[in-house]
């Protein structure tokens, strides 16, 4: 199974225009205990049919017709911010990647990818886990480093930073750092549940959205670099 015991299973969306893959993807899904709600082939279809099924992790390719992959994100993460979009591409372009995050996508997996991978490129998205294909992960990293670098304009009257503990501190650090809720749970010797709870709080206090503005934040202070 795909998740722990008295849980749900995780709701999952396809969307593809090529029928044979997107019916392939979705039936190894199927079987591996994850329930699959919806697939398109079109992103007008995938934004109306996603708003119908709300799905937690909607599985995306980015060359659709009839409306682009980043427009079909961008529009359905802010509508409903707790969606989490794996972008599932032929594309390894850099350009590509970065849209794609700034949309909205959680997570970058090349269809190059094994079953196993996308099983669990899956499973870590709906986890709140920023999950990209080996090599992505340090492009993305590199662009918010690039991003953190510019100045930011201060308003006179901008509220002072909120204050954290130092568990949710350390926990930031190794969010920037790239590791997944299980390594973190392990490396501070606290459960999985404990680790999403601090997440939640810090993102809470920081008024984030999701894992990926969390990286942005913390590299933003320099925390991944200790």
């Amino acid at each position: 199974m795909d998740s722990t015991e008295g849980t749900a299973p995780i709701r999952v969306m396809v969307v593809d225009d090529h029928p044979m893959w997107r019916d392939a993807v979705a039936r190894d899904l199927t079987e591996a205990g994850l329930d699959v709600v919806a697939t398109a082939g079109d992103g007008e279809q995938a934004v109306r049919r996603a708003k119908a099924a709300s799905p937690d992790v909607l599985v995306l390719d980015l060359n659709l017709p009839a409306k682009p992959g980043v427009q079909v994100c961008k529009e359905l993460v802010g509508a409903d911010p707790k969606l989490r979009v794996l972008v599932l591409s032929a594309s390894g372009e850099h350009a590509d990647v970065l849209e794609a995050v700034k949309s909205g996508a959680t997570g970058y997996l090349l269809k190059s990818a094994s079953t196993e991978e996308l099983l669990d490129a899956v499973r870590r998205t709906a986890a709140g886990d920023a999950v990209f294909t080996p090599g992505l992960a340090g492009l993305v990293l590199g662009e918010y480093r690039r991003l953190a670098s510019e100045p930011v304009p201060t308003e006179p009257d901008e509220p002072k930073a909120p204050q954290l503990t130092d568990r949710e501190t350390e926990v930031l650090r190794l969010v920037a750092k790239g590791l997944s809720y299980k390594q973190i749970a392990e490396r501070l010797v606290i459960s999985h549940r404990t680790v999403q709870n601090h997440v939640q709080n810090t993102l809470g206090k920081l008024q984030l959205h999701n894992r990926v503005e969390l990286v942005r934040y913390a590299i933003e202070r320099g925390l991944d670099e200790e």
